[in-house]
C-alpha cells in the first residue's frame, strides 16, 4: 500500500487504499474549517475515472461545513484559479493527481487569491486533518451546490488578452493537441481555434482513459510524435491530465520537452516587457540566461508552485514557472498554465517567423541529468554537509535541500518527503559533465551511510 502524500497545497493517494472517502471528507473539512474569507468554494476535477465520485464526495463535505459550492465539472487546474477570482470565492478544490497513474487521485487546494495554498495555510490544513480537529455544521447551517455555466470562458478571455491574436491568426498554424483524455481539451480546442489554428485533438474526451502514461515525457509520446510528423503539423502541444504542464514537439516529430516550454515563454515575455522572473532551483538555466541577456533579474525559489508564486509576488516578477512545463503569467494567474504556454509559444513563433525547432536551437544549451540513492532521513543532513565540504568552490544555497552552483553548471540534492532516498539533479554544458556531478554527490552519500 502506497503512503498517502500530503504536501503544502494538497494530498495524493491511491483511490480505495490510501485515498478513501473518510480521508477525503476529513481533509476537505479541515480545509473549510481554516478558511477565513467569506464566499463559496469552487470545485472541479481533471477527468479521471474516480473524479466524479470524489467530486460528489467533496461537494457533500464542503456543503456540510456550511460553504456553498460552485461546481465547474471537468476543468483544468489553472482554470480553477481564474474562477476563484471571477466569483470572489473563498477558495477552491481541484480533484486531480496531476501526472500520476490512473489508480491515483488527489485534492489540490486554492486560496481566495486564486492560487494554490501557501506553506503556512497548507500546514494549518494538515495539522487540523492529522489532529482530527474538525467540525461539521448543523442542518440549519448547511451550504448549497450549483453548477457554473461555461466555466472556461473567463480563462479563455484572460489568455487571449495576453497575446496579439491577429498576428497568430495570420499564420494559420497547424497544431496537434494531445490532451490524453484529461481536462486539457475542455479549453485547449477553444483556445487554439480562437487563435486561428487548424487543430487535431488527441484524447479529446475527458474520461480519464489515458491513451498513454499521463506524464508528458519523451518515452510516453512516441505515438504523438509520429502523428505530428505524418500530418505535417507546425507544432505539437502535450498536456498532463490537469493541464498545468505543457511539453513541446516540433514539426519533424522531435520531442522538444518541458524545460523548453518555460524558456520560450520567458523569451517571449522578455521581448514584450523585460523584468524580473522566478524559476525554481531545479529548473534549467535556459530561462535564467534568457532573462540575464535581456537585462532582467532572475530569481530562484524552492521547488514547488506555491514557492514560485510567493517569490513572484514578493519581487513583482513579470513571469515565472517551473521546468516541468509550467509557465506562470501574473496577468492570468499565479498558477502553472498550459494554455498560457500554448498561446505564448504560438505568439513567439508568429512574431519571430521561426519554427519550434529553430527557437529551441537558439536557446542557451544545457544538459540535465538526474539520479537517486538510498539514505535514511537522519543521515541526510550530514551527507549534504559533506557534499558541500568536498565541493568548496561552489555557491551554496540551502533554501531547499542543498544547491551548489558554478558559472555554467549546478547540482541540487534533495531528500524525498515520502521515501528514504535522496535525489540528485545536475545541469551542465554536456550530459557527461552533469552526470559526473551527480555521480560525485552519490559517491559522497554512499560513503556517509
Amino acid at each position: 500500500m502506497s503512503e498517502l502524500i500530503i504536501s503544502v497545497s494538497g494530498l495524493r493517494g491511491i483511490v480505495g487504499e490510501t485515498l478513501t472517502p473518510p480521508v477525503a471528507a476529513r481533509y476537505l473539512a479541515a480545509f473549510c474549517n481554516q478558511l477565513t474569507e467569506p464566499g463559496p468554494v469552487v470545485l472541479s476535477y481533471d477527468g479521471r475515472t474516480s473524479g466524479p465520485m470524489l467530486r460528489d464526495l467533496a461537494a457533500a463535505a464542503i456543503v456540510a461545513c456550511g460553504r456553498d459550492v460552485l461546481d465547474a465539472g471537468v476543468a483544468a487546474t489553472p482554470t480553477v484559479g481564474v474562477l476563484v477570482k471571477q466569483f470572489n470565492a473563498a477558495g477552491a478544490v481541484q480533484i486531480s493527481a496531476s501526472h500520476n497513474p490512473p489508480a491515483y487521485n488527489g485534492i489540490k487546494l486554492f486560496s481566495a487569491a486564486g492560487r494554490v495554498l501557501d506553506a503556512a495555510s497548507g500546514a494549518k490544513v494538515r495539522e487540523l486533518y492529522l489532529n482530527d480537529s474538525i467540525s461539521w455544521n448543523a442542518a440549519d447551517a448547511l451550504g448549497s451546490c450549483c453548477a457554473i455555466d461555461d466555466p472556461h470562458a473567463s480563462h479563455l478571455d484572460a489568455v487571449l488578452a495576453t497575446v496579439d491574436v491577429e498576428a497568430i491568426r495570420k499564420r494559420n498554424f497547424s497544431v496537434v493537441l494531445d490532451s490524453n483524455h484529461g481536462s486539457g481539451s475542455t479549453l485547449g480546442r477553444r483556445l487554439l481555434e480562437a487563435l486561428g489554428c487548424r487543430v487535431i485533438v488527441l484524447g479529446d474526451e475527458p474520461n480519464g482513459l489515458f491513451a498513454h502514461p499521463p506524464e508528458p515525457l519523451a518515452e510516453n509520446l512516441q505515438g504523438v510524435c509520429e502523428t505530428i510528423k505524418s500530418r505535417g503539423c507546425d507544432v505539437g502541444f502535450c498536456q498532463d491530465p490537469d493541464a498545468d504542464r505543457l511539453a513541446l514537439i516540433d514539426a519533424a516529430g522531435k520531442f522538444i520537452g518541458e524545460e523548453y516550454t518555460v524558456a520560450m515563454c520567458v523569451q517571449r515575455a522578455m521581448m514584450k516587457q523585460p523584468g524580473p522572473i522566478v524559476i525554481n532551483l531545479a529548473t534549467s538555466s535556459m530561462s535564467q540566461q534568457v532573462a540575464i541577456d535581456a537585462g532582467a533579474t532572475p530569481y530562484r525559489s524552492a521547488v514547488g508552485e506555491a514557492n514560485v508564486a510567493d517569490m513572484m509576488i514578493a519581487n513583482a516578477a513579470v513571469y515565472g514557472g517551473e521546468g516541468n512545463g509550467g509557465p506562470i503569467d501574473p496577468a492570468v494567474g499565479y498558477v502553472r498554465d498550459s494554455f498560457v504556454g500554448m498561446a505564448h509559444v504560438l505568439e513567439l513563433m508568429a512574431t519571430t517567423g521561426k519554427s519550434i525547432a529553430e527557437l529551441a536551437a537558439e536557446l542557451p544549451r544545457f544538459e540535465i541529468y538526474k539520479a537517486k540513492a538510498e539514505i535514511g532521513r537522519e543521515a541526510l543532513p550530514a551527507a549534504m554537509d559533506q557534499i558541500a565540504a568536498e565541493l568548496p568552490d561552489a555557491e551554496v544555497s540551502r533554501i531547499d535541500g542543498l544547491r551548489l552552483s558554478w558559472s555554467d553548471r549546478w547540482l541540487l540534492v534533495r531528500g524525498s518527503n515520502t521515501e528514504p532516498i535522496v535525489r540528485f539533479i545536475a545541469e551542465a554544458p554536456t550530459l557527461d559533465e552533469a552526470k559526473a556531478l551527480c555521480d560525485r554527490a552519490e559517491q559522497i552519500v554512499n560513503a556517509c551511510t
